[in-house]
């Protein structure tokens, strides 16, 4: 028996989950098939999302008309914004949320999507015909047919987990792995190779001691993920610990070193730099006597906390006697081990920056099995491979976003231009237009195109429209209004300002780095009136439109050094050019442009190993 569907999305993480309901809300019939309904949007590692760059992703998500932003509010159990001593372009949101709360918002919401669709089961077997695929067998034996099809598996395929020498085949403790899948790609050309991650053991709060730590408090302002107004925290917010390990701790890990699948041959997979596990830290900076911990609780009726440190697949005696050695912890019980997985993925230079596969046409990967790690990573391609499996579908033209409108963009430009030797985290060092990618302005830049394409909602557009116009009203009011010294010296001096001998404009005030809006409307009625008359979103505006005023010259320096190398963006070059053919071209330019035969010659410039002079050859054999 034949099941038809537009687009079939495998996978119910973080990126698939973002996939269906795109697709879906786009207009396209939606099957989500997973292998437990139970744990749609299960937080595989730490109960939380966003941080540094990643919380602009989750930002851009939600402007764009995703998911994960609301549904983080709404189980948010502690809100803060990091970075706040840096510039505006390095702050970045992060919440804890409630793990369960998180997946009971994720069910409800995907299963009240009209044309979507769930399926409990496993795939075996994908359907390709004539180098495009057509649907997928499942585990149960039915056979789904479809336009286009979005593979999410995230750790599942070929899933392998180590608790020290112990092997146990599953894509997460106690769920099974996935096979089939990689071995049919395998066989018809795709390059896969084998990623690493690892998880920390997580504690009974009942046998913490907290007094022994530092208490982290959440933060209670305006700010949160979504920018729709009726998106909020609902939640009892709760606060982290932190403690340290030590030299005792140290000492106790290095005794099961010897029994390390990281250390003993057992994991030969690529293991991520930048969140190494502890048994990492020890041997990598062994002149380092203590490490940072962080207990972070799991739900408002729940004891369970994560240990964010302490990722590690040591022998469960090791891992529990080196955690006894840590203050607060020294009679912790475990509810389960910390332990490492290793997982196939696919070498992301094999897509377009649609996320389609070169190779087969109407197949898309998002997520982990293209060797990216991180919830909002996840997310953001889920978001785009979704919209673009609909367009597939139903006929327009292909969604992609630039290194200069998006995180995302760059996320993916680097994934399918420059591949991973590693499990790919988001920096905000790789974007280099991160202060025109900030993250209160993601619903400024990426809304309306969420609304063009038809999955942000006419609701969220008049939203962006009257913030916009009332960010508008609020920066002519300043630019405009004139302070006279008398008015305002005594202010000044308060605030350890230099008085003014001359009168100005508002916005001249507003440049000092000691004052902010909120700082002046104390002194400036006027200014007070207008902040009061926004009316809900005051906080929010208020925020944005400093932002644009202090930086408004900067901003604008970076706008137009992205707009000239942008013009690269727009000479396209895919099958013009036999690069094999072009003995002026290096021979590393050669192999690797033929590899990963880039859409542009931007594409083309930023490909590792390409030089200037490559670059230089190419356009002028396109002027030619």
């Amino acid at each position: 028996m034949d099941f038809k569907y537009d687009v079939i999305v495998i996978g119910a993480g973080h990126a698939g989950n973002e996939a269906a309901c795109a697709a879906a809300n786009m207009g396209s019939k939606t099957l989500l098939i997973t292998m437990d309904m139970n744990k749609i949007g299960q937080m595989s590692c730490n109960p939380a999302v966003g941080g540094i760059a990643k919380g602009q992703i989750v930002r851009e998500i939600d402007a764009l008309g995703g998911q994960m932003g609301i549904i983080t509010d709404r189980s948010a159990i502690q809100f803060r914004m990091l970075n706040r001593s840096k510039g505006p372009a390095m702050w970045s949101p992060r919440s804890q949320s409630d793990r369960h709360q998180f997946i009971q918002h994720w069910i409800s919401t995907i299963t009240n999507i009209p044309n979507l669709y769930v399926w409990q089961d496993t795939v075996k077997e994908l359907v390709i015909e004539n180098g495009e695929v057509t649907g997928l067998i499942s585990a149960l034996g039915v056979h789904f047919r479809a336009k286009s099809v979005v593979l999410t598996a995230g750790t599942f395929l070929g899933g392998l987990m180590h608790f020290g020498k112990n092997q146990l085949v599953g894509g997460r403790i106690s769920e099974p792995a996935s096979f089939g899948i990689t071995e049919q790609l395998k066989s018809i050309g795709f390059t896969t190779d084998r990623m690493k991650t690892g998880t920390p053991c997580r504690i009974d709060g009942r046998s913490i001691d907290f007094s022994k730590m530092s208490e982290q408090k959440g933060e209670n302002d305006f700010h949160k993920f979504s920018f729709l107004e009726e998106a909020k925290r609902e939640l009892k917010q709760e606060s982290c610990w932190i403690t340290n390990t030590n030299q005792t701790t140290h000492d106790e890990l290095r005794k099961g070193l010897a029994d390390s699948p990281l250390f003993n041959g057992q994991i030969q997979s690529i293991g991520p730099r930048y969140c190494p596990s502890i048994e990492t830290k020890i041997v990598t900076f062994a002149d380092k006597i203590s490490h940072q911990l962080f207990l972070e609780p799991e739900g408002v009726d729940s004891q369970e906390y994560y240990l964010n440190g302490f990722s590690s697949s040591l022998p469960l005696r090791v891992q529990i006697d080196a955690i006894h050695t840590i203050q607060g912890l020294e009679n912790a019980q475990l509810f389960r081990p910390g332990y490492a997985i290793e997982y196939d993925f696919f070498d992301p230079t094999q897509l377009k920056h649609t996320l389609e596969t070169k190779r087969i046409k109407n197949l898309f990967f998002a997520g982990q099995v293209n060797g990216t790690t991180g919830y909002e990573e996840a997310g953001g391609q889920g978001l785009i491979a979704g919209i673009n499996a609909h367009i597939n579908c139903m006929g327009g033209k292909e969604f992609t976003l630039a290194r200069n409108e998006a995180y995302i963009g760059v996320l993916i430009d680097d994934l399918v231009t420059k591949g991973v030797d590693e499990p790919y985290r988001m920096f905000t060092s790789r974007a280099e237009y991160r202060l025109i990618l900030r993250q209160d302005d993601a619903d400024v830049r990426l809304t309306g195109k969420g609304y063009e394409i038809g999955l942000a909602t006419n609701n969220r557009f008049q939203q962006l429209n009257t913030k916009i116009e009332k960010q508008n009203i609020l920066t002519e009011f300043i630019k405009n209004y004139s302070i006279k010294p008398a008015f305002i010296n005594e202010f000044l001096a308060s605030r350890n300002s230099s008085e003014l001998k001359h009168g100005c404009k508002l916005s001249d005030l507003v440049l000092r780095p000691q004052l902010s809006i909120e700082d002046l409307s104390e002194a400036i009625p006027a200014l007070k009136e207008k902040i009061e008359a926004i009316g809900s979103r005051k906080e929010e505006i208020v925020e944005a439109t400093e932002v644009l005023l202090k930086y408004e010259g900067y901003i604008e320096r970076e706008k137009l050094i992205a707009d000239k190398l942008q013009r690269l963006e727009h000479i396209n070059i895919r099958g013009r050019i036999d690069y094999n053919t072009i003995q002026s071209l290096s021979t590393e330019a050669r192999q690797k442009l033929s590899k990963i035969d880039p859409e542009t010659i931007g594409q083309a410039s930023r490909i590792p190993g390409i030089s200037p002079s490559d670059v230089n050859i190419l356009l002028v054999l396109l002027g030619r």
